[in-house]
């Protein structure tokens, strides 16, 4: 029923750096934890980074660990994906999700099915 907002997408070269925002309950009773993933055309849909709100704990998936960054507004009413030196394989549509509980060791899982609530998605695009 909890309807996230994606914005930031755009094109950009490699290298740059993009923010992408996710409007959304994060407060939401019975949420807590959110993710960002994304899906190139052909491809699965993979998780990139998770953020259990409970304990501010982060986990990045190694293709973009050291690059991106998951975090949360003082307000805690956005979640924020910080993208820094961008690979043409970063290019995708991102998408934000949000859901109860389900954590490993204190982070949130990658697991889609974890999710219930999703965006439509936002468009990145790195050229060479």
């Amino acid at each position: 029923q909890v309807q996230l907002v994606e914005s930031g997408g755009g094109s950009v070269q490699a290298g740059g750096s993009l923010r992408l925002t996710c409007a959304g309950s994060v407060i939401t009773p019975g949420i807590r934890c959110m993710a960002w993933f994304r899906q190139a055309p052909g491809k699965e849909r993979e998780g990139i980074g998770t953020l259990y709100t409970v304990l501010g704990s982060t986990l990045y998936a190694a293709s973009v660990k050291g690059r991106f960054t998951v975090s949360r507004d003082n307000a805690e009413n956005t979640l924020m994906l910080q993208m820094n030196a961008l690979e043409p394989e970063d290019t995708a549509t991102y998408y934000c999700a949000a859901g109860p509980p389900s954590t490993r060791g204190g982070y949130c899982v990658f697991k889609e099915e974890a999710y219930k609530y999703w965006g439509q998605g936002t468009q990145v695009t790195v050229s060479t």
